[in-house]
């Protein structure tokens, strides 16, 4: 049976819906019972019976179908109300947890406007303003949103003035891969979850510092430089100041320009030697992210792309498999510079316009 655009029945199934209850509605004149005239119909018992009641009620009038469910009347002034509510989190309405749900904002639509709607007219409703179900982002209890606010407009000043000097915007971080695979949704069977193999025992880590690298006018870049865990004891599990100065000696000898350098609060970030470095040296500045503001960093992009794209569910026979991928992940990265700027353009700072100028990557 085809349905029309939007979940709502066509008119062929509305008439055939008429045709069945009108000719139930005769069989009741008649006499004819209930498991008979639901047999015939092929038809549950359960909604012959309610028919039947329907019939005694009110006659063969009453057997007429009031078509689909509607979404509820709201005007655009009263959704702007629930917008409102809805903004104020489910916490502040009674629910512990901080999620809305089609009962939840039905609930909501009863108590504010008295409204009875059902979860599909919700669903069409919120659908019909642009509203959908998604997966939210998580923010830090501790962020301080005033002073992220702040930090924003004095980069957005930064970039005038590092367009002056000529300067690159390079933003910094670090991410560790294993021989475990992040996890991505796949087809299977209803009722049974696929299953990924992966090496249970392995230990082995390959941790990643990249550079996205911004200057008004140009192509966006992506600089990388891995480092691979040893396995004896004693050895270091992290990159050292010494590590991040030669990444970004290595950046200034590509991009042959003087870079402003931003980062988080990593204590190796902070560290005494390293500040002493960038105050030596005037191609070099070092700026500060905010506290828990990851989302201000592209390269936190970088790393999405990869956890959601070829590394995903691939079961890694061993460290050289696992390094292959990520080069060869990181490569096709480096020749797509709309990706680089979209990580950009997702952080919501206002560095320079985007350019999506394609050019071969320096590796």
């Amino acid at each position: 049976m085809r349905y029309a655009q939007g979940g709502g029945l066509t008119a062929e199934r509305q008439q055939f819906r008429e045709r069945i209850r009108r000719e139930a509605g005769e069989r009741f004149v008649c006499g004819e019972k209930t498991a008979v005239i639901a047999k015939d119909l092929r038809v549950s018992e359960r909604s012959v019976e309610r028919w039947r009641r329907a019939w005694r009620e009110g006659g063969m009038r009453a057997l007429a179908s009031k078509g689909p469910p509607k979404a509820p009347k709201l005007s655009d002034a009263q959704f702007a109300v629930l917008e409102g509510e809805l903004a104020r989190s489910p916490a502040a309405h009674g629910w512990e947890d901080q999620r809305w749900t089609l009962l939840r904002i039905r609930a909501v639509i009863a108590r504010k406007f008295r409204i009875a709607c059902s979860p599909t007219g919700v669903w069409r409703l919120m659908h019909r303003h642009g509203w959908s179900w998604q997966c939210p982002a998580r923010r830090a209890l501790e962020r301080d949103e005033h002073a992220v606010a702040l930090w924003k407009k004095e980069v957005a000043a930064g970039g005038s003035d590092a367009a002056a000097l000529g300067a690159f915007i390079v933003f910094e971080d670090e991410a560790g891969f294993s021989m475990t695979p992040p996890r991505a949704r796949t087809w299977g069977r209803r009722g049974h979850t696929p299953v990924v193999r992966v090496r249970g025992r392995s230990r082995r880590r390959i941790s990643i510092a990249a550079l996205c690298c911004y200057r008004h006018g140009e192509t966006p870049r992506l600089i990388y430089q891995p480092r691979f865990h040893m396995t004896f004891k004693g050895a270091r599990k992290s990159s050292a100041w010494t590590d991040y100065r030669d990444l970004a000696v290595r950046a200034h000898i590509q991009l042959d320009a003087p870079i402003i350098l931003i980062w988080d609060n990593l204590n190796t970030h902070r560290a005494a030697d390293m500040r002493q470095y960038a105050e030596d040296h005037d191609w070099l500045t070092l700026v500060q992210l905010p506290s828990y503001s990851p989302d201000m960093n592209p390269v936190e992009g970088i790393w999405s792309l990869l956890r959601r794209g070829p590394l995903a569910n691939t079961a890694f026979t061993d460290p050289d498999h696992l390094e292959r991928t990520l080069r060869r992940s990181l490569s096709h990265i480096q020749h797509r510079p709309d990706l680089i700027d979209g990580c950009l353009v997702e952080t919501d700072l206002r560095l320079h316009p985007p350019t999506s100028t394609s050019h071969r990557r320096d590796q």
